[in-house]
């Protein structure tokens, strides 16, 4: 098949963002699918060397080159400015691909418009990335908001509980599919080297959403005396307006996100030379009980990266306890994190078999492709189960 990808690379250009969108394209190329990257997401892109948001996307076109390009897709992608000017591929020629694609999968909102050409692609899916959020503003969402995810045929989430009973997430009138992320095995090969610190790399709080909120914050407030209680040094590389004093008068390591995933390759190798990761989850998330799975925690465990994660009901359908270890309260926590530390050998060896088993680009992918092609629409209830 001929597939556009539409991803948030240029938006928030770092490392994190970046792979997300790339383990789609090289996993769709691996089983022999062409593939295209789009960006029209009708905003100005974040500039992060001058920490605003900028009208010129000098930064974000260099960097969606710089990150497709080695990749053998420097010739395959289009971002469409806030203007309506075309980069990349010319209007021509992006018209050309659309018209020759069959299915556009839409990924965080990277395509924010139903231009014509779009329009015409046979068949349309759109992927959430923020299970909760996504939800809760077409619940509360104007009509306009409303009626832009009703135009996809399909509609798939990383939440694996949206729709289940136990998930407070209103989904009335929509059906929602599981996924989870991608991950290219291949790409995240074990390294020998490792220092010894538990980190993460996160946002404190968003812009997006800012009517919902639930962030990062509420919940490792919650974590701060944790550095004291665990032998191993907790490291956070954080962007977004971070409370670092706060942080570091209870211990906690600080580093800037930026500076540690400003590149693709930077991003890789701060994870795979991480002793594992410990991370909080987003409130939203948490509360709602909507069974998010980080797709930077799954790249920690292919990896062969053991991960302390807080459990946002993910755990109905993963295998915990081995690589994989979660928690709820600061107690557990702190049980999971003395766990990883007695055993690191056998907790490394599960994190890249959970890894393999349940996020490999050749499971996910060949699965989301064939109800992408086959879904009826998506205006209809959800099953509860």
């Amino acid at each position: 098949m001929n597939i556009v990808l539409a991803g948030i690379i240029g938006r928030y250009p770092y490392g994190g963002v970046a792979w997300c969108a790339l383990m789609y394209l090289l996993g769709l190329r691996r089983l022999g699918h062409r593939v295209w990257y789009l960006e029209d997401t009708g905003e100005c892109n974040y500039d992060p060397v001058a920490q605003t948001m900028a009208t010129d996307p000098a930064y974000a076109l260099r960097f969606i080159d710089d990150c497709l390009r080695p990749h053998g897709l420097g010739d395959a992608w289009c971002y469409i400015d806030y203007t309506g000017k075309y980069h990349g591929q010319s209007r021509r020629q992006w018209l050309d691909v659309c018209a020759d694609a069959d299915l556009f999968l839409n990924l965080s909102g990277g395509g924010w418009f139903w231009r014509d050409e779009y329009a015409g692609i046979p068949r349309s899916a759109f992927i959430d990335s923020d299970p909760g959020f996504t939800q809760l503003a077409i619940h509360k969402g104007p009509e306009w908001y409303v009626n832009f995810f009703r135009r996809h045929d399909a509609l798939f989430t990383f939440g694996s509980n949206i729709g289940r009973r136990g998930c407070d997430v209103p989904v009335a009138g929509w059906s929602w599919q599981h996924t989870w992320q991608p991950v290219l095995m291949e790409a995240w090969r074990p390294l020998e080297e490792k220092r010894q610190t538990l980190t993460t790399i996160m946002s404190w709080v968003i812009d997006s959403f800012a009517d919902i909120g639930g962030n990062k914050d509420r919940e490792l407030q919650r974590m701060l005396d944790l550095p004291a209680r665990v032998a191993a040094p907790l490291e956070l590389s954080l962007s977004s307006r971070p409370a670092r004093e706060l942080l570091r008068r209870h211990g906690w390591r600080c580093q800037d996100a930026f500076a540690v995933s400003n590149t693709l390759e930077r991003y890789r190798d701060y994870i795979r030379t991480s002793l594992g990761e410990f991370s909080v989850a987003k409130h939203t998330y948490v509360q709602t009980n909507s069974g998010w799975f980080s797709d930077r925690t799954e790249c920690y465990l292919a990896a062969a990266r053991p991960v302390v994660v807080q459990d946002t009901g993910f755990s109905r359908h993963l295998p915990v306890g081995n690589g994989l270890l979660c928690y709820r309260t600061p107690d557990e926590a702190v049980a999971a994190i003395e766990s990883l530390l007695a055993d690191w050998d056998r907790h490394s060896r599960a994190a890249r078999e959970v890894a393999a088993a349940h996020f490999d680009s050749d499971v996910i992918l060949p699965r989301l492709l064939d109800r992408a092609m086959t879904a009826p629409t998506p205006a209809v209830t959800a099953e509860v189960s």
